[in-house]
C-alpha cells in the first residue's frame, strides 16, 4: 500500500467477507478506515474467523448467494461502492470434484454476476477480481507462470478459475475496455495468488487446516502428496498486493494497471509440502507430529511456482514475510485462541505486524 489515508472513507464492497481471505481483507480495510459491505453466503466452517474475530462488528455484512444476481445487484445498488473486491469462490480442489455443477456456477456464472452488477449499477471505479494460481494450464515445469501463459485446469475447481480469467477479460474487452476508461470510469483487473496460510484457517482438505484439527484431537495429522511442491505464503502478502492493485487502479492513469497480476512468495518458499508440515511441526511443538498416507484418487498438481516480476516491477509489490515467518505467525494466532486472546484485537495486532514490516523493507 501507498498510505492508509487513501483508504480513509472509502466505500469498499466485498464479496466473500465470511471466508478465511475475505475476513482478513475485511479486518484490514475497517483497520484503514474504510466503509465495508460484505456479500456472501453463512461463514463455510465452524469455527470461523469470521465469528471468532468478531469481523461484522465493524461492517456492513450481507448474507445472500453469489448466484443470486438481482440481489447482488440491488446490495451494490445500496450501498454504491468505490472499490469492488471479488473473493466469494468454492475454492477445494477435492470438492470440485464431488460438486462440479456448483463449482462452475459459483465461480464462474458468480463472477459473471458481478461484473454484470458493476456494468447495471455504475459508479464502481476499480474492481479485482481474484482468481488463483490453478487457474494456468499446468505443464509441471521448473518455472513460473507469467500472467500471459495460456488458461487450463486440469480438475473441475482449476477450470472454473480459469474460466474466471476469461470471463474477466471479456467483461473488460467488452464492456471496460481501456480506450473508454475515462466514459466508463471502470478499471478491471484480475489477481491470481498461491497457496496461503494464516490464523483463522479451517476449510476442510487444506494442510494446515488439517494440522491444526489433529493437533486438537492429539492425533498425527496425515499428509497425502508429501512430494507437491507449492507456491506458500502468508495470507497477508497477496491481500496487500490486492490492496496496492486497487490503489492503482484508482489513479487517473488506472486504465494502465487493468490487467493480469501473480502475487506468490519468493522462489525459495515454493516448498514441497512435507518440508512445510516439518516446519510446523517443529515450531508447534508439544509433540506435534504427521504420517505420510499417499492418496492418489484424484489428480493434483505436483508442481506449481508463480512469475511476479510483473507485480514487483510496476506495482512495487514484493513478499514481506518468509514460509518460516507465515508459519510462525499462523502457530501464533492458533495458540492465541486456545488461550484465550481476544481475536479481533490479536488479529488486528498481526496486521499492523505486517504493515511496519512492509514499510521497513
Amino acid at each position: 500500500m501507498k498510505s492508509p489515508e487513501s483508504w480513509k472513507g472509502r466505500r469498499v464492497f466485498l464479496t466473500g467477507h465470511t471466508g478465511f481471505k475475505g475476513s482478513w481483507l475485511a479486518l484490514w480495510l475497517q483497520q484503514l478506515g474504510a466503509e465495508v459491505c460484505g456479500y456472501a453466503l453463512e461463514p463455510p466452517t465452524k469455527p470461523s474467523i469470521f465469528e471468532i474475530a468478531r469481523v461484522e462488528s465493524g461492517m456492513r455484512s450481507v448474507l445472500a448467494d453469489l448466484r443470486d444476481l438481482e440481489r447482488l445487484t440491488s446490495a451494490i445498488s445500496e450501498f454504491r461502492p468505490d472499490v469492488l473486491f471479488h473473493l466469494a469462490a468454492q475454492s477445494l480442489v477435492r470438492l470440485s470434484y464431488d460438486e462440479p455443477v456448483d463449482t462452475y456456477a459459483i465461480n464462474v456464472m458468480g463472477t459473471v454476476h458481478v461484473l454484470e452488477a458493476i456494468r447495471r449499477v455504475g459508479g464502481v471505479r476499480a474492481a479485482v477480481v481474484v482468481t488463483s494460481d490453478k487457474c494456468y494450464e499446468n505443464h509441471e515445469w521448473a518455472w513460473g507462470y507469467r500472467e500471459s501463459d495460456p488458461m487450463g485446469g486440469y480438475d473441475p475447481y482449476s477450470n472454473s478459475k480459469g474460466c474466471a480469467e476469461l470471463v474477466t477479460s471479456a467483461y473488460r474487452q467488452s464492456f471496460f475496455n481501456q480506450a473508454k476508461h475515462g466514459a466508463d470510469g471502470v478499471a478491471l483487473a484480475s489477481a491470481r495468488a498461491g497457496n496461503v496460510i494464516g490464523g483463522g484457517d479451517w476449510a476442510i482438505d487444506r494442510l494446515v487446516p488439517d494440522f491444526i484439527r489433529a493437533i486438537s484431537r492429539g492425533e498425527a495429522v496425515r499428509i497425502r502428496r508429501p512430494q507437491s511442491i507449492r507456491p506458500w505464503q502468508h495470507v497477508l502478502e497477496p491481500l496487500s498486493g490486492y490492496l496496492r492493485l486497487a490503489e492503482r487502479l484508482l489513479e487517473p492513469d488506472g486504465s494502465n494497471f487493468a490487467s493480469s497480476w501473480n502475487f506468490g512468495p519468493s522462489d525459495d518458499d515454493a516448498i514441497p509440502v512435507v518440508e512445510l508440515i516439518q516446519k510446523l511441526t517443529a515450531i508447534w511443538g508439544e509433540r506435534a507430529s504427521f504420517s505420510i498416507e499417499a492418496d492418489e484418487r484424484v489428480h493434483e498438481a505436483t508442481f506449481l511456482k508463480l512469475d511476479c516480476s510483473k507485480a514487483r516491477s510496476f506495482l512495487g509489490w514484493r513478499p514481506s514475510l518468509g514460509v518460516d515467518s507465515a508459519i510462525a505467525w499462523t502457530v501464533e494466532w492458533h495458540k492465541a485462541l486456545r488461550d484465550g486472546h481476544d481475536m479481533r484485537e490479536f488479529t488486528a495486532g498481526q496486521i499492523r505486524r505486517f504493515e511496519a514490516t512492509s514499510r521497513s523493507q
